[in-house]
């Protein structure tokens, strides 16, 4: 059973998705009439997916989806009325999982959540695996110019100068990246 955060700015309309969500077996956490304050409400209600249904996404609800993505992704479907390719791709960037044009069909509703699931799994698994790349690059870099002091100032050739690196991370309990930053650091106020 997932916990779900509807968001209709028809009270009327959006009684279909909750009556749909009820027959599937999940629950309806809250229905809030706009993304307004979206980030907050997500925080006090810890939905496990987002349905919206709009005419056409607004600028503002766009802005407060992208903003929430940030701090607190969730999988997010959108149904909406009116099929624009540049609004689906804007509303792809600001985190929606899945754009349904031409409404809800409340027997499609279950399948349309585990796609937007599994799509949003796999991006945070993509964006997880990014943050560790760039992470290590950056690393490497540091930990380059870190040996290049240790080379200049101690006359070490590059592998002593690595090993000397590791030796003192591991000493100290730091990772290689943390400790080299340190000597680049130090290196700027002596020199």
């Amino acid at each position: 059973m997932l916990r779900v955060l509807v968001i209709d700015e028809y009270e009327s309309r959006a009684g279909e998705i909750c009556a749909a969500l009820a027959l599937t077996g999940h629950q309806v956490a809250a229905l809030l009439p706009s993304c307004l304050d979206l980030s907050d409400r997500i925080e006090e209600i810890q939905p496990d997916i987002i349905l919206i249904q709009t005419e056409a996404p607004s600028r503002d609800t766009l802005e407060h989806l992208a903003v929430a993505h940030e701090t607190l992704p969730r999988p997010v479907v959108m149904f909406a009325k009116k099929s624009d390719s540049l609004m689906i791709r804007k509303a792809l960037r600001a985190g929606v999982s899945a754009y349904i044009v031409d409404g809800l069909s409340p027997q499609r509703l279950e399948p349309i959540m585990d796609v937007a699931i599994a799509r949003f799994q796999e991006y945070q698994q993509l964006r997880q695996e990014l943050e560790t790349a760039t992470k290590k690059l950056s690393d490497r870099v540091v930990i380059d110019k870190a040996k290049g002091i240790l080379m200049k100032a101690r006359g070490l050739g590059e592998d002593a100068a690595y090993k000397a690196l590791r030796k003192l991370a591991m000493d100290r309990g730091k990772t290689l990246g943390e400790l080299a930053g340190e000597v680049v650091e130090m290196a700027k106020l002596l020199l």
